[in-house]
């Protein structure tokens, strides 16, 4: 495993539409282990393989709440089959936007389809956090920010700001 560089705004690798993969392999495997290895390093929840200049449709995430064992899940060519009209208001942030938050209204819930790491089918249901960090990443294969969902004066200071964050560092 290996800690792989997170392209950050304005790159514009991050607006490519990632290609759907054709099979879970040892190699797509090895790339989910390596972005895994990144989350958790950056430190994040969630990671979609576009953020380490990879635009192919995989997502990695793990939820547990510190001090809790960890519970990584990956995502390979997810989507989403149900959306609830229900919306909810969430603060978000992207490691791909450094030290930038802001609140997205997305669906409450949504019923999604996905191949797991051993490349099995799965449909499940997700709400709360779940339901707002995959459709967060699912939006990533997309070529979409969260800062996307923002105003258009709102996502321009933050891209100054991760500018300047970046020059600085």
């Amino acid at each position: 495993m290996a800690i792989r560089e997170i392209l950050v705004v304005p790159n514009p690798v991050l607006k490519q539409v990632s290609e759907p993969v054709a099979a879970v392999t040892d190699e797509l495997r090895a790339l989910m282990d390596d972005m895994l290895e990144t989350m958790y390093a950056a430190p994040g929840i969630g990671l979609a393989a576009v953020q380490v200049g990879v635009p192919q449709r995989v997502i990695v995430m793990d939820l547990a709440r510190d001090g809790e064992e960890p519970q990584p899940r990956y995502y390979v060519n997810p989507e989403i089959l149900w959306a609830s009209e229900e919306t909810a208001p969430y603060e978000e942030g992207c490691l791909s936007v450094p030290e930038i938050y802001d609140e997205v209204e997305r669906p409450s819930q949504v019923k999604l389809k996905y191949l797991n790491y051993q490349g099995e089918a799965v449909v499940e249901e997700a709400e709360g956090l779940f339901a707002v960090c995959i459709q967060h990443e699912m939006d990533h294969l997309d070529g979409v920010l969260f800062i996307d969902h923002l105003s258009r004066l709102k996502r321009e200071q933050a891209i100054r700001k991760v500018k300047k964050l970046v020059k600085a560092a």
